[in-house]
């Protein structure tokens, strides 16, 4: 009789597909994922194991099951596009996800500490600063800047939203706004996409910035 979540990977959630309906029936309130991507690109990059697709299949999965999904995002790589973080925040509308993903993850720039595989790959050595012993990472800088400014325009925009209280939904709807100004696209709106479900009915951890 006790509530509980669990933290499970997309390729494990489609092998043992069989096993979420015990999930739901023995009081697990979520399932936290890290998607980190829609960019079937970068998730190989990232070696996840799975694809957008099968991110999807699993949201339709737990749909159908009725358990809550929430999946965790690293939005800002260095192979991240103006275009591309649209097209996560569109992914994300089409999908009904935008009040199961913390604000926070619409933000996160990746982080590369040492000894991180990442290094293994040559395009990432190449745009790897020296090692911040301070910060504890290799810095570097996306070969567009518009894409850092971004980031640093949403970073503010999610941080100023959970000071005051704002709904995931609202921080949302203004992280969209400002990605379609970003790519030129100012008129798009939300206005095509499914109304969501109540917020009541989405459980989630209270720690906003919780990875």
């Amino acid at each position: 009789q006790v509530s509980y979540d669990v933290t499970i990977k997309i390729e494990h959630l489609l092998k043992h597909g069989a096993l979420m309906p015990k999930l739901r029936d023995t009081g697990c309130l979520f399932v936290t994922s890290a998607v980190e991507a829609v960019d079937d690109a970068i998730l190989a990059r990232l070696d996840k194991g799975h694809t957008c697709a099968d991110f999807i299949q699993v949201v339709q999965n737990f749909r159908k099951i009725g358990l809550a999904l929430s999946p965790t995002f690293v939005t800002f790589t260095p192979w991240t596009t103006l275009e591309g973080y649209a097209c996560l925040l569109s992914r994300l509308a089409e999908l009904d996800l935008a009040e199961n993903v913390a604000p926070i993850h619409l933000s996160i720039r990746l982080l590369i500490p040492a000894g991180s595989r990442l290094l293994d790959l040559a395009e990432v050595r190449a745009i790897a600063g020296p090692f911040d012993p301070v910060q504890m990472v290799y810095p570097w800088a996306n070969p567009d800047p518009r894409v850092d400014r971004l980031c640093e325009e949403i970073q503010k925009l999610v941080q100023h939203g959970e000071k005051k209280g704002t709904t995931r939904r609202a921080i949302f709807n203004s992280v969209w706004k400002k990605a379609r100004e970003a790519v030129g696209d100012s008129a798009a709106d939300l206005h095509d996409f499914p109304v969501p479900v109540s917020r009541a009915a989405i459980p989630y951890l209270n720690e906003p910035w919780y990875c």
